[in-house]
């Protein structure tokens, strides 16, 4: 197999469905470019043999059955869709790496021992609907019918309208939860520049960082900006603004893993010549050890309280997401650091501070995931990049891994 040439054409192929007049990808979920590009991995499936199919949501699973234990299968693959102008890898590449890697495997060594399953899982950005991970959710059979019944994309289409629409519905009655399943190995870009800044190939993932995610609002009194003695106002910005500052100083001063993020604020009147009395923001609080997450954020809630007691002001905090760190199979990443070691590769075992469709099938079946550099740290940007060589030493590291895992 011709490496360099077999992965550019993969991408190029991919990339060319849903391309942005503006730059960048969208394909989101249950879209025209969705489902075209969904028929264009399964005709990529069946070229090289494989049994293919979609489930009831439209998730699509490409298999080669093993030769001496079918019952037992290896897997690996991601999601299919983008953000809103997006780059050409996040999510794609881990298809095109299955695929291409097994299409190597069998064209080199044959049947595998075990059944070989790569999966195209149908949603896990978020960008079309306010759901995430709708493929792997699913796939799990963790996903809920309550909770996208009744939401709708940002043109007013309903959720099951557009399911429908493209040929897909809601799966009946209860699932059997799948016990074939003994491996499963997602390879992704970073999203980061660690890689990258440190020189190296190949990330091996252990564990995927915990998120708690608030929205807090901040109450005060908006007053005249010229008449408001310093002493008597009840400045909503003020308050925000020490919050940030001093988390901010803790979150640095305890250092890696740890991340804190203010990303959104919105002050009320938010006008030049009134005091501010409301402040709406955001926090995305990211760890690797639940212990140290869930006592970081809960010290930070107490000082949000603090704050806002001592300068008159009302304070809500809303904890809407509070995912746990999602650990790394052992053994898998343990055949992952082997290959690296055995193929020379310039690598470093890692953690995740982004979410990915393992974090939901890891709890499940034992996963793990190999990261290659991301150009600048990019991603969720038209300006998204990996060097090719770097994306074809991602994919032999697969390709190894999976030999490990299916042919032995």
């Amino acid at each position: 197999m011709d490496w360099f040439k077999t992965i550019q054409e993969n991408v190029d192929l991919l990339s060319g469905i849903g391309s942005d007049p503006t730059g960048g990808m969208t394909r989101l979920l249950y879209s025209d470019s969705w489902l075209e590009a969904q028929n264009a991995v399964k005709n990529k499936l069946e070229e090289i043999g494989m049994e293919t199919h979609f489930d009831e949501i439209g998730n699509l699973f490409g298999r080669m059955e093993g030769s001496k234990y079918p019952d037992e299968t290896i897997m690996s693959g991601s999601h299919i869709d983008t953000v809103i102008n997006g780059g050409n890898l996040d999510g794609q590449f881990g298809v095109i790496a299955a695929y291409v890697a097994m299409a190597y495997l069998k064209e080199t060594y044959g049947q595998p021992l075990r059944s070989m399953e790569v999966i195209s899982m149908a949603e896990e950005e978020g960008s079309r609907f306010p759901t995430v991970f709708w493929g792997s959710k699913n796939f799990v059979n963790e996903a809920k019918i309550e909770d996208v019944e009744s939401i709708s994309d940002f043109e007013g289409i309903k959720f099951v309208d557009a399911m429908r629409q493209a040929g897909f519905d809601f799966k009946k009655g209860e699932q059997k939860r799948r016990e074939d399943i003994k491996a499963f190995v997602e390879l992704h870009i970073e999203q980061g520049n660690v890689l990258e800044n440190q020189g190296l190939q190949i990330g091996v993932v252990n564990s995927i960082a915990g998120q708690r995610r608030y929205t807090v609002v901040l109450k005060g009194q908006a007053n005249h900006a010229g008449t408001t003695p310093m002493g008597y106002r009840r400045d909503a910005v003020y308050a925000f603004s020490r919050i940030c500052a001093e988390s901010i100083e803790k979150a640095r001063a305890i250092g890696d893993p740890l991340v804190l993020t203010f990303g959104k604020v919105e002050p009320k009147p938010n006008t030049v010549n009134v005091v501010p009395g409301e402040v709406l923001f955001t926090i995305d609080c990211r760890h690797t050890d639940s212990d140290v997450l869930i006592d970081f954020t809960q010290k930070l809630e107490q000082r949000i309280n603090e704050i806002a007691n001592e300068m008159d002001i009302e304070a809500t905090i809303d904890l809407w997401m509070d995912e746990a760190p999602v650990p790394m199979d052992a053994n898998i990443v343990a055949i992952l650091e082997e290959a690296a070691k055995k193929a020379h590769m310039k690598y470093r075992v890692m953690h995740s501070g982004a979410g990915h469709d393992s974090q939901i099938i890891a709890p499940h079946y034992p996963t793990a995931m190999i990261f290659v550099p991301s150009i600048g740290g990019i991603s969720h940007n038209p300006a998204e990049a990996t060097k090719l060589e770097d994306l074809v030493e991602g994919v032999k590291m697969m390709a190894s891994a999976l030999y490990e895992l299916a042919y032995k």
